[in-house]
């Protein structure tokens, strides 16, 4: 029996989307938007170079949390698709050095496309 890891990090995707306008106020020189994902709050945004999550807060949402994970502090990654029964959720888990990221992915979310993102990223 595996030993449970709890995440440090936890997002839920809901289904692609364009890429946010704004992003760009953020990328360094050289640096480009891949694909973006809907979260429950914002976004998610998979550069060439890292992958950025936009987190609203607050009533208005006005207050914007953003984390940035750098593709380099990814040590591993694993990924789940849905099941057929009462599991719709796929799952993509992300081993960093600054400790454990689990994403879950909506139906309608590629897990594939996800996963070659990931791939792309990490492989190159």
């Amino acid at each position: 029996m595996a030993a449970e890891i709890n995440p440090i990090l936890s997002w839920t995707l809901i289904s692609e989307c364009p890429i946010p306008d704004d992003v760009k106020d953020i990328l360094i020189d050289g640096e480009e938007a891949i694909a973006a994902y809907k979260t429950f709050r914002d976004s998610a945004i998979f550069t060439n170079k890292r992958l950025i999550v936009r987190d609203a807060q607050g009533l208005t949402g006005k207050k914007v949390e953003i984390y940035s994970l750098p593709y380099s502090s990814i040590n591993m990654w694993s990924t789940e698709n849905a099941g057929k029964f009462l599991d719709f959720n796929a799952e993509v888990e992300l081993w960093t050095r600054a400790g454990h990221i689990k994403i879950n992915l909506q139906k309608g979310v590629d897990i594939r496309k996800f996963d070659k993102l990931i791939a792309n990223a990490l492989l190159k």
